[in-house]
């Protein structure tokens, strides 16, 4: 019979933690990273993803628990015998080499003749879209030239994990676009475990397989995009990935696998045991996206419906956000709604109905 159980994690982590001193910059992470998978570190400044990440290549000890690569334990490897490279948020490009030069760096001290070098070299430039570069000075590049370099001379020693500490952080908004889908797509193409560390919320979600969100030293929550982006399991979660409204709510009891929730500016709504990540009871708030409410026009019916007046609205070209005052709720929500060939643009002041799904909802307590 045809074995179809998942290949083995190629990196464990098992109660990793990390003390500079007094600090603890670790705490206790364990998780399982697959074979092939794209996986994030996302967190903000200081939440100690960049020091994981360097604990997995083996810059920084840690102080206890283990990190496996591929079912051995590092504990005592040094860096450059681990299966891992990395690609810094510098590049470390040698502005005096060659890009040839630079890619194959590493292959110095190999058994490769020169001829299976040159090859190995223009195969590594070829896959990040950069045959016919060899010869150019590395200073001449552009950014986002000198980070394919990064990734060729990662790539060319052929390792088992690849790790990106922010390499797209130095490019401009279009450059940055551009190289998450081309990182995604050589991800793919070469088929090895890359984990990134980033602080972009959206970077994340747009390359990830799953995401590991973490909050000082932890990790508050590991998952796909979607379920992150639509399940968060803490409001702090929710808070930080995308943006979130949320409405004062009260928990008014459950009726067999549903959960009923007074909202405010909103009213009744029944929610799942999954819309509920922390329990269901008393005083609680719900989390709501601001496309998940929709501004009606010309008459337009909906099975909930909720009424307010527009505090503020930011036009984007393809998009428009409005900050609504409901009628009942403290603050305003975001909603966001696409501009549509014939939809006029709400202005301050106008009075606006918003349709409502509970399904949409997450309750926080």
């Amino acid at each position: 019979m045809r074995d179809t159980s998942p290949p083995p994690p190629i990196i464990t982590l098992e109660g990793v933690e990390k003390y500079y001193g007094d600090y603890h910059a670790l705490r206790g992470i364990s998780a399982e990273i697959g074979q092939g998978e794209f996986f994030s570190l996302l967190g903000p400044s200081g939440c100690g993803k960049t020091t994981l990440l360097r604990a997995i290549a083996g810059f920084e000890d840690i102080s206890q628990g283990r990190i496996l690569l591929d079912g051995r334990d590092m504990e005592g490897v040094p860096p450059n015998k681990r299966p891992t490279n990395m690609v810094f948020q510098s590049y470390a490009i040698f502005p005096h080499l060659s890009v040839a030069e630079n890619v194959g760096f590493g292959l110095r001290k190999s058994s490769l003749s020169a001829e299976e070098k040159k090859t190995a070299v223009g195969e590594a430039l070829e896959m990040v879209g950069l045959g016919g570069y060899g010869t150019r000075a590395a200073h001449a590049l552009s950014g986002g030239q000198r980070q394919r370099v990064a990734l060729a001379r990662a790539l060319i020693l052929k390792p088992k994990v690849l790790l990106l500490d922010e390499p797209l952080s130095a490019l401009d908004k279009k450059m940055r676009e551009q190289m998450q889908t081309e990182l995604r797509r050589l991800q793919r193409q070469v088929g090895i475990t890359f984990i990134l560390v980033t602080h972009d919320q959206e970077e994340a979600l747009i390359m990830s397989d799953r995401i590991a969100v973490m909050f000082e030293g932890e990790i508050a929550q590991l998952a796909p995009p979607q379920e992150l982006y639509r399940r968060p399991a803490t409001r702090r979660v929710g808070e930080f990935i995308g943006m979130m409204n949320f409405l004062p709510a009260e928990v008014q009891g459950a009726q067999g696998d549903l959960v009923e929730v007074d909202v405010a500016g909103l009213g009744r709504a029944k929610l799942a045991q999954d819309q509920c990540p922390m329990g269901a009871a008393g005083k609680a708030s719900i989390g709501l996206r601001p496309e998940s409410l929709t501004l009606l026009f010309d008459g337009q019916g909906a099975e909930r419906v909720a009424a307010g007046t527009v505090d503020e609205v930011t036009y984007y070209g393809d998009m428009t956000y409005y900050d609504i005052q409901l009628d009942g709720a403290p603050g305003v929500v975001s909603v966001s709604m696409r501009n549509m060939p014939g939809r006029r643009v709400l202005e301050r002041g106008d009075r606006a109905d918003l349709a409502w799904d509970p399904r949409a909802m997450v309750l926080f307590c």
